[in-house]
């Protein structure tokens, strides 16, 4: 079950299905200074300090991929379907691949996609990264993600996506199925940066199994042309958590439709959407839905849009609830920045611009559970770039 904009106009018809081939690189330093640069703004790190792995494409290509710590795996899908025949019991489990277009796509032509999995037991202590990069012009890159937590297992992956500064237009479709097993830990933070004519088309769902645990964090402060994304989430288990975090600006031209369901589906069941918008120009959509089926369940949604220039800010909390025993509510809020605030913070010393930078980012200022203290500093830095263009 998904939310699916019957009015997008974006055709994967349009866009190329194949591109160049690139080699397989074993050091990261041989990387080009300029694809590093790119990477590191989405919280990859070529140097893979304090990190347990690293996967990155590039267009179809998977260049590098590897683990550096134990109980972790990190492979390219096709490697994976070869390694673990058992795979293939969980591709396509939760995600139909005639569900819309873009699914289609995908399972006709796909390119590649990374299969991570945390061994059971296994708490890593460093993070494992992943980049999904687009390099060819009018290029449709089609990945398909999977991600296993095992029983009991703790695992931090940041993914950042990405293109080079050259492009003009291109597509990125990635379906992505989430497995986070019993007493397990999935927190999954991901960094858009693709550029103002790239259309972003993410298909997603998660399972999450008794006593696990799902954090999920999103990031989007750069351009994008259109971005439609609205990942669902299964609360399968008894006391199984959920919570979403997720930090979004639209400048001029840009149209963002993105939200996150949760389906509380187990007595004892905990879930929470927190969404910060800017519309500095452009276009938010902020989507919200949590269904409750099962009775103690308790669930939070909180919407909340800034327009700092003209633009859209639309905020859609949804609740359902099917049984008497659930505790579920909501708040959503779009305005302006108060005009008090910014004289309360003139009277101390502050010229307008300063006030007002000091607002935006406070407002920005979510509380991202589990970032590394070297990707906690650069997302500061990004809010800090990212106001220059909002103002």
């Amino acid at each position: 079950m998904c939310h699916i904009n019957k009015n997008d106009n974006v055709n994967p018809g349009d866009y190329m299905g194949d591109a160049r081939k690139y080699s397989y690189i074993e050091q990261l330093s041989t990387i080009k200074p300029q694809d590093s640069a790119q990477f590191l703004n989405v919280g990859v790190d070529t140097n893979e300090k304090a990190r347990a792995g690293t996967f990155i494409q590039k267009d179809q290509s998977v260049i590098h991929c590897n683990s550096t710590q134990a109980g972790v795996e990190v492979m390219g899908i096709t490697k994976a379907r070869d390694t673990h025949p058992w795979l293939l019991d969980y591709m396509w489990k939760s995600i139909a691949p005639d569900k819309d277009r873009f699914t289609e796509n995908v399972n006709k032509s796909p390119h590649e996609g990374y299969f991570i999995r945390a061994l059971p037991g296994v708490k890593l202590k460093d993070p494992v990264q992943s980049c999904l990069y687009i390099s060819s012009e009018g290029f449709s890159q089609n990945v398909h993600n999977i991600v296993i937590a095992e029983e009991n297992s703790e695992v931090h992956i940041i993914t950042g996506c990405a293109t080079a500064d050259h492009l003009n237009s291109g597509l990125h479709i990635g379906v992505s199925e989430f497995y986070v097993k019993k007493g397990a830990k999935l927190t999954f933070t991901m960094i858009h940066d693709w550029g103002e004519n790239i259309n972003v088309r993410p298909r997603s769902v998660t399972h999450v199994e008794e006593g696990g645990t799902l954090i999920s964090n999103y990031i989007s402060l750069k351009p994008v042309g259109s971005l439609e994304m609205f990942p669902t989430t299964y609360l399968d288990g008894k006391g199984a958590v959920a919570r979403f975090n997720s930090i979004l600006v639209a400048g001029k031209g840009d149209h963002l439709d993105v939200g996150s369901r949760i389906i509380l589906n187990a007595p004892q069941t905990r879930a929470e959407i927190i969404s910060r918008g800017i519309a500095a120009g452009g276009t938010i959509i902020a989507r919200g839905d949590l269904v409750g089926k099962a009775n103690g369940i308790k669930a939070h949604l909180e919407c909340k849009g800034l327009i700092l220039q003209d633009g859209l800010m639309h905020a859609i909390p949804e609740l359902r609830g099917y049984l008497p025993g659930v505790e579920m509510s909501h708040e959503a809020a779009v305005g302006k920045i108060d005009q008090r605030e910014i004289e309360y913070l003139m009277a101390r010393g502050l010229d307008e611009d300063e006030a007002v930078s000091t607002i935006v980012r406070g407002f920005l200022n979510v509380d991202i559970e589990g970032l590394p203290q070297g990707l906690a500093a650069r997302l500061d830095k990004a809010i800090t770039e990212s106001q220059k263009d909002m103002m």
